[in-house]
C-alpha cells in the first residue's frame, strides 16, 4: 500500500525522483501515534499526498523539486493574496519572505515547509503562513471593500413568498449595505482570513487546525465566534438605523440569519476567482 502511495504521489511530478524510503519516512514522522495505530488506508486517504510528496523532496534537496514547487506553488501566491489588495511592493516582499520562510529557515527555525503534514491543500497552507506575514507587516487594509459588501446584498435579491419582506429589503437596500460594512469592519484580520479560509477554500475544522496549530474545537470556536460578531453587529447597527416596527424588524431578522452563511460565502468571495 505504501509502495502505490508513492507511485500514485510521484506520477504527479515527473522528473522529481524521491526515493520511496525517504518519503515513507517523512510521511511517518509527520502523523501521531495515535493516527498510526488506525486503518492505514483510511488515513491515506485524508492527506494530499501529491503535495507532501513535493514538500519532501524540497526538503530533502531533490534535484528539480524546488523549481516545481515555484512552478506550482510559490508562482501562484500573488494571484492567490490578490483579495488582500497589498501594495506591490509589499506583496514582493512578502511573497520573497515566504520563499526564505519555507525553504531556506531563519536564525530561530529550520525551513518551515518540512512542518507540512498534508493535512489540506500545501497552497493554501503556504497562503495561511503568507497573509499572517502580510499583517504584520501592516499591509492588510480593514476596510471590506464595495464590491463583496454588495454580492451579500445581491444574496437576498431573489424574490421570496413573503411580500412584506421583499418591499423591506429594496426599501433598506442602502441601509442594509451599511450595516454589513460596518459589521465586517469589527472583525479582527485573523478572523476575516479565518472565515475565508471556511467558506472560500472550504476547509474543514479538520483541515484547519494544524494551520493554526489548535485542535479542531478551537476552529470551531473561532467561526462560530466571528460568524456571530456579523450576525449580532448587522443587527444591532439596522435596529438603531431602521427604526422598524417589531414585526418588520423581527422579518428581516429572520431572513438575515436564514441567508448569513451565503452571505458570507459571497462576502468574502472578491469575485476574481481568488
Amino acid at each position: 500500500m505504501l509502495r502505490r502511495t508513492w507511485d500514485n504521489a510521484r506520477a504527479a511530478w515527473p522528473g522529481v525522483d524521491l526515493p520511496a524510503e525517504v518519503f515513507v519516512r517523512h510521511l511517518s514522522m509527520r502523523l501521531s501515534s495515535q493516527e498510526l495505530g488506525g486503518p492505514l488506508a483510511l488515513l491515506l486517504e485524508h492527506l494530499v499526498l501529491a503535495d507532501l510528496y513535493i514538500a519532501c523532496a524540497c526538503v530533502n534537496g531533490v534535484a528539480g523539486a524546488i523549481e516545481a514547487l515555484e512552478q506550482h506553488y510559490l508562482g501562484k501566491l500573488p494571484h492567490a493574496l490578490a483579495y488582500l489588495r497589498l501594495p506591490e511592493q509589499i506583496l514582493d516582499e512578502v511573497c520573497q519572505s515566504v520563499r526564505i520562510h519555507l525553504l531556506v529557515g531563519t536564525a530561530e527555525s529550520r525551513p518551515r515547509l518540512g512542518e507540512y503534514t498534508g493535512r489540506g491543500a500545501l497552497l493554501s497552507w503556504i497562503r495561511v503562513i503568507a497573509v499572517r506575514m502580510a499583517l504584520k507587516q501592516g499591509g492588510v487594509g480593514r476596510e471590506a471593500p464595495e464590491e463583496n459588501v454588495m454580492t451579500l446584498i445581491e444574496a437576498f435579491s431573489e424574490p421570496s413568498s413573503n411580500a412584506e419582506i421583499d418591499l423591506i429589503k429594496r426599501r433598506y437596500r442602502k441601509e442594509f449595505r451599511q450595516a454589513v460594512r460596518d459589521a465586517f469592519s469589527a472583525l479582527s484580520d485573523d478572523q476575516r482570513h479565518l472565515l475565508r479560509l471556511h467558506f472560500i477554500d472550504r476547509l474543514s475544522t479538520i483541515e484547519m487546525g494544524p494551520l493554526f496549530q489548535v485542535n479542531q474545537s478551537t476552529i470551531s470556536r473561532w467561526i462560530k465566534s466571528a460568524r456571530q460578531t456579523v450576525y449580532e453587529g448587522t443587527k444591532s447597527r439596522l435596529q438603531e438605523r431602521l427604526r422598524l416596527s417589531t414585526r418588520e424588524f423581527e422579518s428581516l431578522l429572520a431572513e438575515i440569519e436564514s441567508q448569513m452563511d451565503v452571505g458570507l460565502s459571497q462576502v468574502l468571495d472578491d469575485g476574481d476567482g481568488t
